[in-house]
């Protein structure tokens, strides 16, 4: 199989291209509604109260330069290996390697970690039944789907992505009727919500930093479209329509459903924690069945994450093997799809289900723990890359910069200054500190075995 080097974009080319226009459009929209904005908002919201709107911002506005250095990027060099890819371009072999298979161990962590969301919703409506037994019928669902072919994830994520936009879309349009006092049987709760119990800042700005920081870690998922733009039938088209939109889709879904559940619900309400914000909004509204309703669009939300992080991982592995990076193994490709790959990271998936059951007081937090500020890592690889290659992409192929990052490089640097404030702020908190540094750790293990490699690659 052939080898890219960091000179030579990689082509992907024993992959298929079976995205259709259609299945990156809907997998750009649906894919910020993520997991982590049903699932995790709460806690947040318990944290930071009314404040919440303020850290999704913020965290949103990140979010957004992130994806357009991304973008810029990737529609230059499409690669299913994306920000990993690009690293290894801008930085060195080392860099690709350790961008790359930290966000493996991320994605396959996560595949099992929603699993388990998964299967206690639907243990919560068929109690009795075995949690395990729903997890492995998820899992061979969607690895089933991913070994056949590349359509059969653009076809889950067309439909999933299709069902949590029309939800959210609906969810906000009752919230701002509700809110405006027009909805039947319900009265416009005003501002009694966001400057009662305790004001708009109730816990003080400690509240805030911990719902900044919650808002940060909701937005994972986005990277997604980059990767399969790879396999899709015009990359640079679909790159540029994804992040050319991602303002409006952020600044809507998340910012703007946050607004409409501390407008609607008190902030220290219990069920806000345990039913989840949505749920518990739209049954403050007392409209019938729809808080049952939403705990179905949270499964649609999990299982959607499970089929995309399947696909991620699998294509990254792949991606990683292609340029040397990786055991061999990990890179055969059949009918257009890395099938070892895709096995190999449900495997890994389902290996943290079992540790969840079998070591749930040692191993798996542990495992949590070291995957916990991954994604900060990976943005800072984006930054640093887009840093390095704009200048080259300039002078040598300005053609490519169909896409281009905002006030270069003014925001690049304002964005790096965002995620080191996210490491201090991460430092500072007992229950995020531990994260960063196992992180840390694991971050440094394969720096070195990176760096390694590419000198044992450079001596042969």
């Amino acid at each position: 199989m052939p080898r890219t080097t960091a000179e030579t974009p990689p082509t992907d080319a024993s992959l298929s291209h079976g995205l259709k226009q259609r299945h990156l459009s809907m997998i750009a929209l649906g894919g910020v509604i993520g997991a982590g904005l049903f699932v995790g908002s709460g806690a947040g919201i318990a944290a930071a109260g009314p404040s919440i709107v303020i850290a999704y911002a913020l965290s949103g506005i990140l979010v957004m330069l992130v994806m357009r250095m991304l973008g810029e990027m990737s529609a230059a060099y499409p690669s299913s290996g994306s920000f990993s890819a690009h690293a290894e371009r801008a930085i060195g072999p080392w860099a690709g390697f350790t961008a790359g298979w930290s966000f493996w161990v991320l994605l396959c962590t996560a595949v099992g970690l929603e699993g388990i969301g998964a299967a206690k919703i639907v243990t919560g409506w068929l109690p009795g039944t075995p949690e395990w037994a729903w997890v492995a019928l998820f899992m061979l669902v969607f690895c089933g789907a991913n070994l056949a072919a590349v359509k059969n994830f653009g076809e889950f994520e067309f439909w999933f992505a299709a069902l949590k936009v029309g939800a959210i879309t609906l969810f906000l349009v009752l919230g701002v009727l509700a809110i405006a006092g027009v909805l039947p049987g319900t009265d416009a709760p005003g501002t009694a919500n966001l400057l009662g119990e305790g004001g708009f800042l109730p816990n003080g700005s400690e509240g805030l930093v911990i719902g900044l920081l919650a808002s940060v870690f909701a937005y994972g998922g986005l990277e997604t479209v980059t990767i399969a733009a790879a396999e899709s039938q015009d990359p640079v088209r679909g790159v540029a329509s994804a992040v050319r939109t991602a303002m409006w889709r952020i600044a809507l879904f998340y910012i703007g459903s946050m607004a409409v559940i501390v407008t609607l619900v008190p902030w220290d309400s219990k069920e806000v924690v345990e039913k989840g914000p949505y749920v518990a909004a739209l049954d403050h509204l007392g409209i019938p069945g729809a808080g049952q309703l939403m705990n179905v669009v949270v499964l649609v939300a999990l299982l959607s994450a499970m089929n995309a992080n399947i696909y991620g991982s699998s294509r990254i592995a792949y991606s990683l093997v292609e340029r040397g990076q990786g055991p061999s193994a990990l890179g055969r490709v059949s009918g257009g799809v890395p099938r070892i790959a895709v096995l190999v990271s449900c495997v890994f998936g389902f290996v943290c289900v079992i540790l969840s059951y079998w070591r749930p007081d040692d191993v798996f937090p542990w495992l949590l723990n070291m995957i916990g500020a991954v994604i900060l890592v990976v943005w800072i690889f984006i930054a640093v890359s887009q840093l390095r290659l704009r200048g080259r992409l300039e002078r040598e192929t300005p053609e490519r910069l169909t896409v281009r990052m905002w006030a270069f490089p003014v925001l690049t640097w304002v964005a790096l200054a965002g995620m080191v404030a996210i490491f201090v702020l991460m430092a500072r908190e007992p229950d995020t500190r531990v994260q960063l540094y196992s992180t840390g750790g694991m971050t440094v293990v394969l720096a070195v075995v990176g760096y390694v490699w590419q000198r044992a690659r450079a001596k042969g």
